[in-house]
């Protein structure tokens, strides 16, 4: 949890400076609540961006596969994809050995389709993890940050060539499932220290995006952190000095993401709460910097009863005619807070067919695990295209 780890103010020699300068700048200025002032007038002074979050199921497709995904990027309208660059799929078994044509591919295919990519730099082989739980999970943190850090660098040098300048430096730091040795704020600003610099040394047009943080509660017997209290920590230990943007994972489901609540949701946590997102960047210098959602989306398939509709409760995934909902309303709350200036669906497929014993995680693509769509591709495809086509005439 917080304070695990010795916390030190995470310093800046050897790091160059963010640049602060994404493509299409990061939206309207913000008062001093936190919440941006021109919200209310729907003031939107840049482009709202699309992506799909793919984790790492792209790496392991046929190549009719990959070309079939990169195909269904183009017709959806998004621009971007973000896909997991695993140290453990590129050095599985030793320090000497690489597999970078695992993902040499998929940067490649990208390439060809004129999709931009957002590496998650990530994960740690059982040779490199921390042996509280090497043996456990590849969301084991590393031994030796520097080691991570010369793995970072690696990638920028073989990828910035081919146009990959956008990086995101871990994955939900903030809970255990993907920080096995549990949060611990410090310990990722150490690691934040040791990446951010080697990156922007290795290419000068780096931009980098903090670790998705999931959407959750302080919970200690499940070792997560919330969402803003890790960021809040990451401020104050001056980790957000080595990044040019947050990442947040805002899942609202059976809520529609526009919905609001007394007690806020995931999306109103963005800007709108008590010391919600925006406010906690302005509170430690960083009222302009822009946030990504990097994954949103709905499940279709888990245990029990399917919500139908966003009033229902108690249940763990929705129907597809809802996750298509949900979709066409995720264009529509994006697009509404000027903070965001990138949204990512998770996820393009499926990656099991639905079984009495499969996974929730496995159920959030907008097609099924045999490539059959879902009614959310075309709502989602629909959504991304009214928003380009009014942005255009406006």
């Amino acid at each position: 949890m917080l304070g695990a780890s010795v916390a030190v103010v995470v310093s800046m020699t050897g790091a160059t400076s963010p640049s602060r300068s994404p493509e299409e700048g990061i939206g309207a200025s913000s008062d001093a609540s936190g919440t941006t002032a021109s919200k209310a007038a729907g003031a939107r002074s840049r482009k709202l961006q699309f992506g799909l979050a793919a984790g790492d199921s792209l790496t392991w497709m046929t190549d009719a596969e990959l070309a079939k995904a990169m195909d269904d990027a183009e017709e959806l309208g998004v621009g971007w994809l973000r896909v997991d660059l695993s140290w453990r799929t590129i050095q599985p078994d030793s320090p000497t050995q690489y597999l970078w044509e695992r993902f040499d591919r998929v940067v490649d295919a990208a390439r060809a389709h004129g999709l931009k990519l957002l590496p998650t730099i990530s994960y740690t082989p059982r040779w490199a993890a921390d042996p509280a739980c090497q043996s456990t999970s590849q969301t084991c943190p590393p031994s030796d940050d520097a080691r991570f850090a010369g793995f970072a660098r690696q990638a920028v040098e073989r990828y910035a060539p081919k146009g990959v300048h956008t990086w995101e430096i871990w994955n939900e730091p903030n809970i255990k499932p993907f920080w096995q040795t549990g949060p611990d704020a410090a310990r990722y600003a150490d690691l934040l220290a040791a990446t951010a610099p080697a990156i922007r040394a290795a290419d000068p047009e780096a931009y980098l995006l903090l670790g998705g943080l999931a959407a959750v509660d302080t919970i200690p017997s499940k070792q997560y952190v919330s969402h803003k209290t890790f960021l809040d920590e990451l401020g104050r230990l001056g980790a957000l000095k080595q990044v040019d943007a947050i990442s947040y994972h805002p899942y609202t489901y059976p809520l529609l993401p526009s919905t609001e609540t007394a007690t806020g949701t995931r999306y109103e946590d963005i800007d709108r709460t008590h010391d919600n997102l925006v406010a906690t960047l302005k509170r430690y210098g960083e009222g302009d910097m822009p946030v990504w959602l990097t994954e949103t989306g709905a499940p279709t398939w888990s245990t029990g009863k399917a919500a139908d509709s966003p009033d229902a409760r108690d249940t763990a995934h929705v129907t597809p005619r809802l996750q298509a909902e949900i979709a066409t309303d995720t264009v529509t709350a994006s697009a509404a807070i000027p903070a965001v200036e990138v949204v990512f669906w998770f996820s393009y497929r499926d990656t099991e067919p639905q079984t009495p014993t499969s996974r929730k995680a496995r159920h959030y693509g907008l097609t099924y695990y045999d490539g059959r769509r879902k009614p959310a591709f075309e709502a989602l495809e629909k959504a991304i295209h009214a928003y380009q086509e009014k942005r255009q005439k406006d």
